[in-house]
């Protein structure tokens, strides 16, 4: 962060200063709310969550450097003491942020938002310095702390967005207002919530009409509710997609042999190849999607295809692909899950098992309402006819679906198994995996199937297989 004293954050929210000698005392260090996180010349924000209270560590976080408390109440060490800390903390971001030099850019939509977040900012830092939101850091929390840790010398700010209802944008636009701003998709993710695609659609627009003028919209020109956002801004419009209509577009898409995606890449200032390291067809979409972000910051098409091919995957357990001793490939999406993700990794798996066996350990999407069953039904029946080898559904009702979406289009029979939970999941692929087998495991981030692929991914040796 910006240098700021004690005296001049109390202004910026609005806050009275208890326990503080020196006032003029500057916060040096980054802004946290973990108190493991905490190095001289932080500042601690206290919030009180449903199992812990930050104000029970604010002696101990002084002790460990911390400048000062930024609190709801006073807590006998130095603080800044404010009516509501989240507002607090959303009031400093929005200072700091109007005080940087640095171009924000903000996007949202229903699936991919974290890799293109990563895909964008490794375009990006070949170019300037660029902050970004780690992880899935994209609520009215993480995203004023990640806001928070750009410095002067920042001058790319790349903020995810989440949403889970109408407002939701408009609020994190405000504290951190975007010169670009990029939507997309709207698919189902949280529709149990929103109430359907046209509230998703509105919520996701949020972020175009929160632009200025010489702002620029970048939009999803292969989805329709994107594409009709052009209608809510008064910035500027550039579209990405497969679409002939697109300004920045891929073409001659495919797959190599493991499941990369390989396109000519066009832009309205040339054309370059890409070969991504990234797996699925899914992330042609998310890449144009930062291409686009690029060519608008000016540059070049080879700087985009080159950044492009040599980006990875930052955040973890998205399409994390690795390869056993014993020649066994374990793809780890278990971050999250719902049906527009889980059919893109879905394909993704048909495509990097080619002549070999494929196992897709599913398990249940959330927050999807009264279209649980039918979206659950859905994806089981999509792995049959992508000629998945396999398929282990795993949990209560949510997976039960699963399968006999699978069983009803196929009639699969063994090929198919519903297990309780990931215990029994990995104990199934322990005793029934080959040599060149490729599983994929994915749910959503509450169902915990992480452990699957992480008991997969112990040593394999003649004995038998070795925990790491």
């Amino acid at each position: 962060m910006i240098a700021l004293s004690l005296a001049e954050i109390a202004e910026v929210v609005g806050g009275q200063t208890y326990d503080i000698p020196d006032p003029s005392v500057p916060v040096t260090g980054p802004v946290v709310r973990d108190s493991r996180e905490v190095v001289p010349g932080s500042l601690f924000v206290a919030f009180v969550g449903e199992r812990v209270d930050g104000h029970d560590y604010a002696a101990a976080v002084v002790e460990a450097g911390a400048v000062a408390v930024l609190a709801s109440r006073p807590v006998g060490v130095p603080a800044i003491v404010v009516q509501d800390v989240q507002d607090a903390l959303g009031a400093l971001a929005r200072h700091v942020v109007r005080r940087l030099g640095a171009i924000l850019v903000a996007l949202t939509g229903s699936a991919g938002k974290t890799s293109t977040k990563d895909l964008i900012a490794q375009v990006l830092r070949r170019r300037a310095p660029t902050v970004f939101t780690p992880g899935s850091l994209n609520n009215e929390i993480g995203l004023p702390l990640t806001a928070l840790t750009a410095t002067r010398e920042t001058r790319f700010l790349v903020l995810e967005m989440g949403a889970r209802g109408i407002g939701h944008i408009r609020y994190l636009a405000g504290l951190t207002p975007p010169k670009i701003g990029l939507v997309l998709n709207v698919g189902t993710a949280h529709i149990g919530e929103f109430g359907g695609r046209e509230q998703i659609a509105q919520a996701k627009g949020e972020l175009v009409e929160a632009l200025p003028e010489d702002g620029t919209a970048v939009l999803n020109a292969d989805d329709p509710l994107v594409r009709a956002m052009a209608s809510r801004t008064k910035a500027g419009v550039l579209l990405f997609g497969e679409s002939d209509e697109a300004d920045v577009r891929a073409e001659n898409v495919r797959l190599t042999d493991s499941g990369q995606p390989s396109f000519r890449l066009h832009t309205p200032s040339g054309a370059s190849d890409v070969t991504m390291r990234l797996y699925g067809e899914h992330h042609v979409s998310n890449a144009l999607a930062a291409a686009a972000v690029a060519h608008e910051l000016g540059m070049s098409a080879d700087e985009i295809a080159l950044a492009l091919s040599e980006a990875g995957s930052l955040s973890r357990w998205r399409m994390e692909v690795t390869e056993r001793p014993d020649g066994v490939t374990v793809v780890n999406d278990a971050y999250n899950a719902n049906p527009e993700s889980m059919r893109a990794a879905l394909r993704a798996l048909a495509a990097m098992g080619k002549g070999r066996r494929t196992w897709a350990v599913l398990g249940k999407m959330a927050e999807l309402g009264d279209e649980a069953l039918a979206e659950h039904d859905a994806v089981g029946r999509l792995a049959v006819r992508l000629n998945v080898s396999k398929l282990v559904a795993v949990g209560g009702r949510e997976a039960a679906w699963l399968q006999l979406g699978a069983h009803n289009e196929g009639s699969w029979g063994e090929e198919s198994v519903h297990v309780s939970d990931a215990q029994a999941a990995v104990d199934l692929l322990r005793s029934e995996l080959r040599q060149g087998d490729v599983v994929l495991v994915k749910a959503s981030r509450s169902v915990g199937l992480e452990s699957v692929a992480q008991a997969l991914l112990a040593t394999v040796t003649e004995g038998g297989v070795v925990a790491r």
